[in-house]
């Protein structure tokens, strides 16, 4: 499992006077690259790149300016073809869950920009 932590700044905050949506959305993300480059291995980080094919995100709280969450995240089940899912849950100061991500990802050959099967190998590294 790859933790980091975010704190909202006063550019994250909506009209409801906490964390927007896209935000959320965006630290998803964040997470997802920051977790492969701290482990992929250096051949598989050569040879593929990810892009997201599906967002699926249940808000269950939110947190306000200078607040900050804990996000971990890991990757779910066995790769379909060219894809896989990573989730992402967000924990407040008291360490309930209050935004949990599934995203899809499929896996591109870097060098012609075509879908490559995902092998157990790639993904080893990012197993919870």
């Amino acid at each position: 499992m790859f933790t980091r932590s975010f704190t909202a700044r006063p550019e994250h905050i909506d009209v409801m006077g906490h964390v927007n949506n896209t935000v959320w959305l965006q630290w998803v993300q964040d997470m997802a690259g920051a977790h492969w480059e701290a482990a992929a291995r250096p051949e598989h980080a050569a040879a593929y790149v990810w892009l997201v094919t599906r967002h699926e995100i249940d808000y269950r709280g939110n947190v306000a300016e200078g607040e900050s969450v804990t996000a971990e995240t890991w990757i779910e089940g066995e790769p379909r073809g060219a894809t896989s899912v990573r989730r992402v849950d967000f924990r407040d100061a008291r360490g309930k869950v209050i935004v949990s991500a599934a995203t899809t990802w499929a896996m591109l050959d870097r060098a012609s920009g075509r879908p490559a099967r995902v092998r157990a190998e790639v993904l080893e590294p990012f197993r919870r």
